[in-house]
């Protein structure tokens, strides 16, 4: 027993050990620091307004930063960490923070700065969704992270806030002081070797807004021979309504189609979607169920329902949720230890509701979708959501989908 118990720590310690040199000190890149993203047209008019090493974009609602980091020459691994406190802002809102490919000629920046357009883009496709796919000279912003701001977690969390300490349910001890939200991007990698502008959009309009800390962690391998595979991202389309754009409503008309080229030489490809269903009140497309179905060539490659069922999970983010309450038949053990039952009223906060593909304070991670049978040549793939509704006035129905393919040259 001795022996064999010797036999497992030393396998155990050649395992942490081989572990340990695997890896050499991770790389980190801080992005953004305590950096306020906001609705303020007084300070941040319209065009791009520089700050320090940051520059502004729509009224406050995106901040960029240029990062640079190595050309890695073994496997690596990339992850974003995003911490998101509200600096005033009680609402839950939509979030992107994406990266602009360095290959594109024009990009938000040259857009809001007046020194360029969107290219020309077929309008019976795309309908007035420019800057949405790739045109001459443009490909659309990739996302690094979907996610969603909670109510109000951070300002409003003190227990005894005005605003949130009658909202607190017993079964939360205290509300949360902050959001944070962890994804590996080590597909998106590429994009970020080099020089490259990393941005945050937070679809809020007030101006006290949010704060934001955000950091790129790179972690290559110190194994002599670990080569990392050469990768290529192609941005296929981007619905986020970023700069110039409008509430994406399209596919409560149409499916949507992307046209790309494999090239011969690609192997392994991949397609990665992310997608949420936002806005309509309670018959919209955030509060229906409604399925996801993409094709490739007509061929088809992903179906699903994007829902989300476990948002009362979230509930100590969300101080300012409103609060209705509902009257239900409730059983329970009574103080002379017999189960009794009898009718109460209890909370229901807007925060716990399901909803399509996102609770307030979660994150929209990719989902991965493997073409081992695709072809080199050219291709289509086509988005249908076909039970999406159109926006009617203040019923802003609407899905933000993004999508791109990676393979190994």
């Amino acid at each position: 027993m001795k022996k064999i118990t010797s036999c497992l720590f030393l396998c155990l310690l050649t395992t942490a050990t081989l572990t340990a040199q695997r890896t050499r000190t991770p790389f980190v890149t801080t992005l953004f620091k305590e950096t306020p993203v906001l609705f303020n047209p007084g300070d941040y008019p319209d065009g791009v307004v520089q700050k320090g090493d940051l520059l502004y974009l729509g009224n406050g609602r995106i901040v960029l930063k240029k990062v640079t980091a190595p050309h890695f020459e073994n496997y690596t691994t990339a992850e974003i960490t995003l911490t998101l406190v509200s600096h005033g802002d009680p609402w839950d809102k939509s979030g992107s923070c994406f990266v602009i490919p360095a290959s594109s000629a024009v990009n938000m920046i040259d857009v809001a700065a007046g020194r360029a357009h969107y290219p020309p883009h077929d309008t019976t496709r795309y309908e007035q969704l420019n800057g949405i796919v790739a045109g001459e000279g443009y490909l659309p912003t990739v996302e690094l992270m979907r996610f969603m701001t909670p109510f109000g977690v951070g300002h409003f969390s003190s227990n005894d806030d005005s605003v949130s300490a009658r909202r607190r349910p017993v079964y939360v001890d205290g509300w949360a002081k902050q959001v944070t939200w962890e994804q590996d991007i080590s597909d998106r990698l590429p994009l970020l070797e080099g020089e490259a502008y990393v941005g945050v959009y937070i679809d809020t309009w007030t101006k006290e807004g949010y704060q934001v800390n955000a950091a790129l962690t790179f972690t290559e391998s110190a194994l002599p021979g670990d080569k990392k595979p050469l990768l290529h991202v192609e941005p296929l389309i981007n619905t986020n309504y970023y700069i110039g754009q409008k509430h994406p409503d399209i596919f409560s008309r149409q499916d949507v189609e992307i046209p790309f080229i494999i090239p011969a030489h690609a192997k392994d490809v991949r397609l990665k979607y992310i997608t949420s269903g936002h806005g309509g009140h309670s018959g919209g497309d955030e509060f229906h169920p409604q399925e996801n179905i993409l094709t490739i060539d007509g061929n088809e490659v992903l179906r699903f329902t994007p829902w989300r069922t476990d948002c009362a999970s979230f509930r100590r983010f969300n101080p300012t949720s409103g609060v209705w309450l509902q009257k239900r038949t409730q059983a329970f053990i009574g103080h002379s230890g017999k189960r009794e039952v009898k009718e109460i009223e209890e909370p229901l906060a807007s925060s716990d509701l399901s909803r399509s593909n996102w609770c307030p304070g979660s994150d929209v991670p990719p989902v991965e979708v493997n073409l081992p049978e695709i072809t080199p040549g050219s291709h289509t793939l086509t988005i249908s959501i076909p039970e999406s509704t159109p926006i009617d006035e203040n019923k802003l129905n609407h899905w933000l989908v993004s999508a791109w393919l990676v393979w190994e040259e």
